[in-house]
């Protein structure tokens, strides 16, 4: 082997060595502390790639959830209000029973109209309060706020699922034709109810219970109601087994994410001490290698 001064192989040798546990250690050190086999770009430039996306993806589906909560609210309101707007006609179908009798007094049945009166402002209000965050689904009794149908994106690739509306906005005042009465509610919440002479409001009562089709028939407003109640139902229905599907995949992402990207700390934990241990050798060998020219100088003694 040559011995100079000027070439010292052994340090190159253990130069290069030391230089490449280093990087290793850097590598290492990089993936315990960040916790990522693949952190950046330059760790694996495809897979880190792939991951953007899926990150991107659990981004958008974590938001579109999100966004169909708050369409949960909205449909869950409106089947609030038609719900009640359904136990209304329930009470509302014995009051007219009540208001065709022919065998009670006129004093009665206007008691009864009284009763039929407070109902249809009930309705109204159920209408005018199934409101969530400015959207309703059911429009207003007086006309300021038109039933909308919604539209919602439902996964991250943008794909809508439309809220269609059930429009009631004239429901109280249908109810009121039922036994001849007229009804409107102004954009300031005045109601304005004028029944029907005596006698009218019985007749009309007994027409809306004993026909079965068309706007004067109670049967007509009960099915139309019934409805709108399948179909909201049906929309809060689809919401929520979208949300739970969302969720799903968002977890099985993550999951595909994590085995990815994620680094395993036990291996790295112990490649992480042999590479110190190596550092250390590496180190140590390196000043051997260059104190080995000294030896040189024995010769000239």
């Amino acid at each position: 082997m040559l011995n100079s001064v000027n070439t010292n192989i052994g340090a190159q040798v253990a130069l290069q060595s030391l230089n490449l546990t280093n990087t290793q250690l850097q590598a290492t050190e990089k993936r315990v502390s960040t916790g990522y086999r693949v952190n950046d770009a330059t760790d694996d430039g495809g897979a880190y790639a792939v991951a953007q996306r899926v990150r991107a993806d659990v981004s958008t589906l974590t938001n579109v959830n999100q966004q169909l909560g708050n369409a949960k609210g909205l449909v869950s309101t409106s089947l609030a209000g038609l719900t009640s707007v359904s136990n209304s006609l329930t009470t509302a179908k014995g009051l007219l029973s009540t208001i065709a009798n022919g065998a009670i007094s006129q004093d009665t049945r206007d008691q009864a109209v009284s009763s039929y009166k407070a109902l249809v402002s009930q309705v109204a209000n159920a209408v005018d309060g199934s409101t969530y965050g400015g959207q309703n689904l059911l429009g207003s009794a007086s006309g300021a706020v038109a039933a909308v149908s919604k539209s919602v994106i439902n996964n991250e690739n943008g794909a809508t699922t439309t809220l269609s509306a059930a429009d009631v906005s004239g429901l109280a005042a249908t109810l009121a034709s039922l036994i001849g009465a007229t009804f409107s509610r102004d954009t300031a919440g005045v109601d304005t109810f004028t029944a029907a002479s005596a006698g009218a409001d019985q007749t009309a009562a007994s027409t809306a219970l004993t026909s079965t089709s068309g706007t004067a028939a109670f049967a007509t407003v009960q099915t139309s109601i019934g409805n709108l109640l399948n179909q909201v139902g049906e929309s809060s229905k689809f919401l929520d087994a979208t949300i739970t599907f969302n969720s799903s995949k968002i977890d099985s992402l993550n999951a595909g994410l994590g085995a990815l990207v994620d680094t395993d700390l036990s291996k790295e934990s112990a490649n992480l001490q042999a590479l110190q241990i190596r550092q250390q050798l590496g180190t140590q060998a390196l000043s051997l290698a260059n104190q080995a020219p000294q030896s040189l100088l024995s010769l000239f003694k």
